[in-house]
């Protein structure tokens, strides 16, 4: 009991640190977009400033565009992190249109919160950790400092020594502490003011959902189209033509039964084998619909299984509490087998990795491989497909294969809360 006890410690502290660090990074991109919606926020204010006193209107929709622009910086960093955030239409030419648009005014809006808040929270979540660690090391450095120097940040008094100076560190350890506690939560709400103004307004995103709804069923239909083509060539050039051999063979075995007996027996051996190899294809072609791998091994045993086929050494990395839905974890499945696939055949790599986690109700997964990359969906590697039955699960897809390598296929899906 001591030990899982010990485990179910230890996990909890990587979770919180990895969410730490997640956080952070989101931290430090939203201040760079902070610094841009600062200066657009600023323009603003003087453009309008200037309009009032009359001469500033016609530089209003340059004000508006440039706002526009650290918006759609915005909605593009928040789009990796989590739900896309579609991109406006442009923003209307003539003044009164632009000032009508709600799309304008929600990014005037937005650029005002950003570039003040979402700045302040960036400086203040970046600073956290940073005092941290300059807490923790100070015990390395505190000797090249004159002892009325104090130490970092608050620590104004005398530092007389290494016992002095492990305080700090001690407090260092606090530091840290309220990095990890807070960092997620400001991160959060530096994103907050994007998450709500930067979304369509209500009747344009029902429309665009629309769209999208649309969009993903013609790919869904697509992609069952596509399945049955599949399925229907593996039975007609394989499974059929064992039968039509089988058949073939009882008609010679029975013709010969009364003339050549050994004849006869040696037939009937031939379209028993035959038969054999109707069942093995298919069986072959039953998996190929629903791998019953996945009921008899879970998913990561499933991954665990097509990481041991590979051809490249490949270690696999599974995270997921519970059961997704069948067809969810059908879909990872075939999406880490056709990548794999892939990597064997074409990538040209020494090493490959499937990681699966999830978080919240979206079932992250990621393909990489260390090959010479260059790969592209048009080219017929399977790729194309991988996408279409992504998409048709309204999930998300993601290669990245820069000439050189390395690749790496990373699929978000959703499975429930």
């Amino acid at each position: 009991m001591a030990g899982e006890a010990g485990r179910g410690v230890r996990q909890y502290l990587r979770d919180r640190v990895r969410t730490s660090v997640d956080a952070l990074e989101h931290l430090v991109g939203g201040l760079g977009t902070s610094i841009l919606a600062l200066a657009a926020f600023l323009l603003l204010f003087v453009v309008a400033l200037a309009s009032a006193a009359g001469i500033g209107l016609v530089v209003v929709p340059s004000a508006l565009k440039a706002a526009r622009s650290a918006a759609d910086r915005e909605r593009a960093r928040l789009s990796r992190w989590g739900a896309d955030l579609p991109m406006p239409p442009p923003v209307p030419g003539d003044l009164r249109g632009a000032l009508r648009d709600p799309w304008v005014r929600r990014e005037a809006a937005f650029v005002a919160i950003h570039g003040t808040a979402g700045f302040g929270l960036g400086l203040i979540g970046l600073s956290l950790p940073l005092s941290a660690v300059q807490y923790l090391l100070f015990p390395l450095y505190f000797w090249l400092l004159p002892p009325d120097a104090g130490g970092p940040g608050f620590v104004y008094w005398h530092i007389g020594g290494l016992p002095d100076a492990l305080a700090v560190a001690l407090m260092g350890v606090g530091w840290l502490a309220v990095s990890v506690a807070l960092v997620p939560r400001m991160a959060r709400l530096q994103a907050s003011a994007g998450r709500r103004l930067l979304a369509p307004p209500h009747d344009v995103d029902v429309s665009l959902r629309i769209a999208e709804l649309t969009a993903t069923r013609a790919a869904a239909l697509d992609a069952h189209a596509v399945e049955l083509r599949r399925i229907e060539r593996s039975l007609h050039d394989g499974a059929q033509n064992r039968l039509v051999a089988v058949t073939v063979l009882l008609g010679a075995a029975r013709r010969a039964l009364a003339r050549d007996p050994a004849l006869a027996g040696e037939v009937l051996d031939r379209a028993h084998d035959a038969a054999e190899l109707a069942l093995a294809e298919l069986r072959t072609v039953v998996r190929g619909i629903l791998p019953p791998v996945l009921d008899d091994r879970g998913l990561a045993g499933a991954l665990d299984g097509l990481a041991a086929g590979c051809g490249v050494p490949c270690t696999v990395e599974v995270d997921v509490p519970g059961r997704c839905a069948a067809s969810v974890e059908a879909t990872a499945y075939f999406v880490v087998a056709e990548a794999l696939t892939n990597v064997a055949r074409h990538s040209g790599a020494g090493t490959a990795a499937v990681t699966v986690h999830r978080r919240g109700d979206r079932l992250h997964l990621t393909v990489f491989d260390d090959g010479h990359g260059g790969a592209d969906e048009g080219h017929g590697s399977g790729i194309g497909g991988i996408r279409r039955r992504v998409e048709a699960h309204d999930g998300r897809f993601t290669l990245t294969s820069p000439p050189g390598g390395p690749t790496t296929i990373t699929v978000e899906l959703p499975c429930g809360s």
